[in-house]
């Protein structure tokens, strides 16, 4: 997987890391980044900080009453995310048919949205038969 995530990273002009956060518990299944600040702790909090924004509390008591609105099970229907802050873009997505694990791809804001979204989707696909 580590291979995948730096391969993905190398092959979008601004890309600097790249991981694949386990959502049931935070855990980084998967790493590569080219930024010597980014340290493990770092790394860590990012992942923490996917969980929050896929599967916290306040994204789980939305779906679950749309789940009790509809009479249906609790189910989480945010694929994506895309983030920006003041030097970078995060593209946050789903590994599909995987739904407890996200990818997390970190480039410059110089990086093309478009290609950052092809990049990581390209990823997912390799990513996706790696994921138990």
């Amino acid at each position: 997987m580590n291979n995948v995530l730096q391969e993905l990273v190398a092959n979008v002009d601004g890309g600097l890391a790249a991981a694949v956060v386990d959502l049931d518990n935070g855990l980084i299944v998967g790493a590569y980044h080219n930024v010597p600040y980014f340290t493990q702790s770092y790394i860590d909090a990012v992942g923490a900080a996917a969980v929050d924004l896929f599967r916290g509390k306040t994204i789980t008591a939305v779906e679950t009453m749309m789940a009790a609105q509809r009479g249906t099970d609790l189910a989480y229907h945010i694929k994506e995310i895309q983030m920006t802050t003041d030097g970078t873009y995060h593209f946050m997505a789903i590994v599909p048919d995987r739904p407890n694990y996200l990818l997390v791809f970190i480039t410059r804001t110089s990086t093309s949205l478009g290609a950052g979204w092809m990049g990581a989707r390209d990823a997912l696909k390799a990513i996706t038969p790696l994921c138990p």
